[in-house]
């Protein structure tokens, strides 16, 4: 596996979610509640703090707790809740080792069906539905993971030429058109919520 990736918008962190796995699905899961970029530099930074080129699954999960959160929290941090996190990338690591003997890859190679990887990529620790079908939209956009119904599977992520998340970031242009759609989409929910409320209120 080597993409060029423009997720961490930062050519070495880029370069490593491009030849790892286990990386792209670290960077996916610290994507919440930090910028995009922030959250897939992320993987370079942990691997780079553990005198690593690469992050492997098996030393991550044996890791002492204590020592791997103060290693995501020591400045800059890997995250905005660095302790929070550091627990569930070693939740990630040890699935992995538990399910898939620590091959980050083995989640979707050879699966029969999107409806099948959405299903494996659910199962995964921290991975709700959400951030499920955005993950299965990136292998399926950018990482030629591509089995038959993913489009389906990866719901309104899938479609083609849209700019709703981190799958379809390219580069800086696409990553501001991905930002212009949340903050849209944050806006409408908040609007949402607002009318709901002078509802209730009524």
């Amino acid at each position: 596996m080597n993409h060029t990736i423009h997720l961490a918008q930062d050519p070495a962190a880029d370069a490593l979610l491009g030849r790892s796995p286990l990386a792209a699905l670290t960077g996916m899961l610290l994507d919440q509640q930090v910028p995009m970029e922030w959250a897939f530099s992320g993987p370079y930074t942990i691997a780079r703090r553990l005198g690593d080129d690469d992050l492997d699954a098996h030393r991550i999960a044996a890791e002492d707790p204590e020592a791997f959160a103060a290693l995501l929290s020591a400045k800059p941090a890997v995250h905005r809740y660095p302790g929070s996190m550091a627990k569930r990338v070693q939740q990630l690591c040890q699935y992995l080792v538990e399910h898939y003997d620590g091959d980050a890859a083995a989640v979707w190679r050879d699966v029969p069906s999107g409806k099948d990887l959405l299903a494996r990529l659910n199962a995964l620790p921290g991975f709700g539905k959400q951030k499920a079908q955005i993950f299965l939209a990136l292998l399926g956009k950018q990482y030629g993971v591509t089995p038959p119904g993913w489009r389906e599977a990866a719901g309104p992520y899938g479609e083609q030429g849209s700019h709703r998340s981190a799958a379809d970031i390219t580069g800086p242009e696409s990553l501001a058109k991905v930002r212009a759609f949340k903050q849209e989409a944050k806006r409408a929910a908040k609007a949402a919520k607002s009318a709901k409320q002078a509802e209730q209120t009524e």
